[in-house]
């Protein structure tokens, strides 16, 4: 049961890669999912949340307006549409749940610091790369 995010590669500022976050295990449609993103030195860092219907999502600053999340529970994957991106934003993605007390949650959680909210179904992983 986890989380598998792909789709990162190398790409130029200014240009654009969606990433794809699939389930294997279990249903995605029942769960929030957060995308963070952790560069080399970095702490780990929320980018985008989205609830289980996909209604509520919200963004980081530093990404709003050029990040897009979205679902599709028909095929039990998340995506993080990613446009006008800067070196700034290489990192590894990562995408995964929160749960509280053992259970998942359904709304949005961005900060991945909330207490009493723990994060499960950690994948390995998607590197992006932004350089010229």
């Amino acid at each position: 049961v986890q989380l598998q995010a792909s789709g990162g590669g190398l790409v130029q500022p200014g240009g654009s890669l969606r990433l794809s976050c699939a389930a294997s295990g279990f249903t995605l449609g029942g769960y929030a999912i957060t995308w963070f993103r952790q560069a080399p030195g970095k702490e780990r860092e929320g980018l985008a949340c989205t609830s289980t219907s996909g209604d509520s999502t919200y963004y980081q600053e530093s990404v709003k307006g050029r990040f897009t999340i979205s679902r599709d529970n028909a095929r039990n994957t998340v995506y993080l549409q990613m446009n006008s991106l800067e070196p700034e934003d290489m990192a590894v993605y990562y995408c995964a749940v929160p749960f509280h007390n053992g259970t998942p949650l359904r709304f949005c959680v961005l900060d991945p610091g909330v207490a009493e909210v723990s994060w499960h179904y950690w994948g390995q992983g998607t590197l992006v790369t932004v350089s010229s």
